[in-house]
């Protein structure tokens, strides 16, 4: 008597950002049904420019998206230059594909989640395994990491084989997959976000041309003793992002720690980088918008298992943005979560799901935790980094982000050299 067919393997993956609809691409496969949980209504997603580094590009390019990426009009970027305030150049890093093998794409933040979203839930045939299922406003309220269920804030209990927290910095798994509640830190800096439009920069004669060329592919930082601007094109040159560090001590105005989208003060910026060329200055008058946030990341967890639940991305290692690692490390979790289920047996037990969630967390944790180190680090470059500082330089650290290929190969290469 032949055998039955196995039941499909059920995922559920708490958070419908980029981190958790890469994660459902990823793991979209035969027998396999997968169900994303946002609590938010996917009604409009933050207006902001958003890198990925070679390492989430390579990671992207090998799961057959093109098509949906497309529509989303990504810069790759050629090179990243660093200016002090009297418009020298103290840095240039030169970024070309045959480097890292992919390119650093920069994507508008709404058109990256909205190709992405696409790509999950387009039906069986145009990727690989059944569609994907997104519930929006269906947040999580509790969860039994053993178990494997999630108690939404309508009171519902869905149960699954794998549980994965993809649910951000504010995560509501995170508490119960380390056992205590633990907080995101402030680290003593906000930034000011704006996103200009480039033909209304277009009139400003001010802007010096060997530094500001508004439609270059080229991410540009401007370095003064405490603040930072970092800014360049995106949308196919269509818009232009600027992001302006600021230490909370220098604040003109109050930053926001429960959201990244407050609504800030032109004046107050202006004011706070008074110090700065006017030419900047100029840059930001003409935002019809500003926003400002206080910049949080967390210390690195115990651990970011239990059962049959994984923390990925932000929940596990939010970082700040100074390396611009956040979503590309969210994609490698993607990455290797894909890898080691893929070694699971038909319906597998909660055994078997904690030792592949097991392997994916010893694959990450230390590059995951070392880069987010190095991003904390790197915000306030001036300041003394104490004991276990990471000392590689920014061109060296380069190539330990971007050089990555994936977690098994990775696990390999540090195998070789122990």
């Amino acid at each position: 008597m032949g055998s039955s067919t196995p039941r499909d393997t059920h995922i559920l993956i708490v958070g419908g950002g980029i981190g958790g609809l890469a994660t459902a691409i990823a793991l979209r496969g035969p027998g396999r049904q997968i169900t994303v949980l946002e609590k938010s209504r996917m009604l409009r997603e933050t207006g902001a420019l958003i890198s990925l580094q070679p390492n989430a590009t390579k990671i992207i390019d090998s799961w057959g998206i093109d098509s949906f990426l497309a529509g989303c009009k990504p810069m790759a970027d050629k090179a990243f230059r660093i200016f002090n305030t009297e418009g020298r150049m103290v840095n240039e890093i030169k970024l070309d594909r045959s480097m890292f093998g992919a390119d650093r794409v920069l994507y508008h933040r709404q058109d990256l989640h909205n190709a992405l979203l696409k790509a999950a839930t387009s039906p069986e045939g145009a990727l690989k395994g059944q569609h994907v299922t997104v519930r929006t406003g269906c947040g999580a309220a509790a969860c039994d990491p053993e178990a494997g269920t999630v108690t939404t804030t309508d009171g519902e209990t869905l149960t699954a084989d794998i549980v994965v927290g993809a649910d951000g910095i504010r995560s509501a798994i995170r508490q119960h997959v380390i056992g205590e509640q633990r907080d995101s830190v402030p680290t003593g800096l906000s930034a000011y976000r704006l996103l200009l439009k480039t033909a209304d920069l277009a009139d400003l004669t001010t802007l010096p041309a060997d530094i500001v060329d508004i439609k270059d592919p080229v991410t540009t930082m401007i370095v003064g003793p405490d603040k930072r601007i970092i800014m360049g094109p995106g949308r196919d040159g269509e818009l232009y992002g600027v992001v302006a560090l600021v230490p909370d001590v220098s604040l003109h105005e109050t930053s926001a720690s429960d959201s990244w989208v407050a609504e800030a003060k032109l004046d107050a910026l202006l004011a706070s980088y008074g110090d700065f060329p006017g030419w900047a200055r100029d840059i930001f008058s003409k935002a019809d918008d500003v926003s400002l946030w206080q910049m949080r990341d967390l210390d690195p967890l115990s651990t970011w298992v239990k059962g049959r639940t994984i923390l990925i991305g932000d929940a596990a290692h939010a970082m700040l943005p100074t390396q611009g690692q956040g979503a590309s490390q969210a994609v490698e979790d993607a990455e290797a979560l894909a890898a080691y289920v893929a070694d699971l047996p038909a319906e597998p037990t909660k055994e078997d799901v904690a030792r592949a969630l097991g392997h994916v967390f010893n694959a990450r944790y230390e590059r995951a935790s070392l880069i987010q180190k190095y991003s904390r680090q790197q915000a306030r470059p001036g300041a003394d980094a104490g004991t276990g500082a990471v000392t590689l330089n920014p061109g060296q650290f380069l190539q330990y982000n971007c050089k990555y290929t994936g977690a098994k190969d990775w696990v390999k290469q540090q195998a070789n050299k122990s």
